[in-house]
């Protein structure tokens, strides 16, 4: 996966903590998506009822990943995640197409929120594994991200299953948490 090549490059202070908060609705991937970057077993795989944080430490340097469940009656605690967030991911199920607006409203109301303001977004359009999934460039279009103007932002197109595309995110994850960090 290439975690430990992500972090070397992050690293530019001793002992530097970057946290990251990985959001999204219900089965859009966030575990399997943690996993696969902690290089762990992704063959079972429950709905997070809470959150999963994997921290990995590589050189003094520490990634801490804060991964909430996305069922719409946890939504409403993902506020007490926001302080202190260096980077917000947000992960999509690409092939989920009914689920589309209501995974824009929840990302324009997290791009709202007062805690994370200015915070680069990284967009994981997840799930291209399958036939049925958009494209990046669809999703892009459908969810007007072209009018996010207050922060850096990028979709990716990724199967947090192969673990295609993810490595290319984090690079986008690394280089604009330094630019903000600075």
């Amino acid at each position: 996966m290439g975690l430990l090549s992500i972090l070397r490059k992050l690293k530019s202070a001793p002992d530097q903590e970057v946290r990251i908060l990985l959001l999204g609705l219900d089965n859009a991937g966030k575990t399997t998506l943690l996993k696969q970057l902690a290089s762990e077993d992704i063959s079972h795989i429950t709905p997070t009822q809470g959150f999963n944080i994997k921290s990995v430490q590589s050189q003094g340097f520490k990634l801490n990943v804060w991964d909430i469940g996305g069922q719409r009656k946890i939504r409403p605690y993902w506020r007490n995640y926001f302080e202190n967030t260096d980077v917000l991911i947000y992960v999509i199920d690409s092939a989920d197409r009914k689920r589309f607006e209501e995974t824009g409203q929840e990302l324009a109301e997290l791009l709202d929120e007062e805690k994370l303001s200015g915070v680069p977004v990284l967009i994981f359009a997840n799930k291209q594994d399958l036939l049925t999934a958009a494209p990046a460039s669809e999703i892009a279009e459908g969810l007007n991200l072209h009018t996010i103007r207050d922060r850096v932002w990028q979709i990716q197109s990724c199967s947090a299953l192969s673990g295609e595309g993810v490595q290319d995110g984090m690079n986008w994850v690394c280089k604009n948490v330094n630019a903000k960090k600075k």
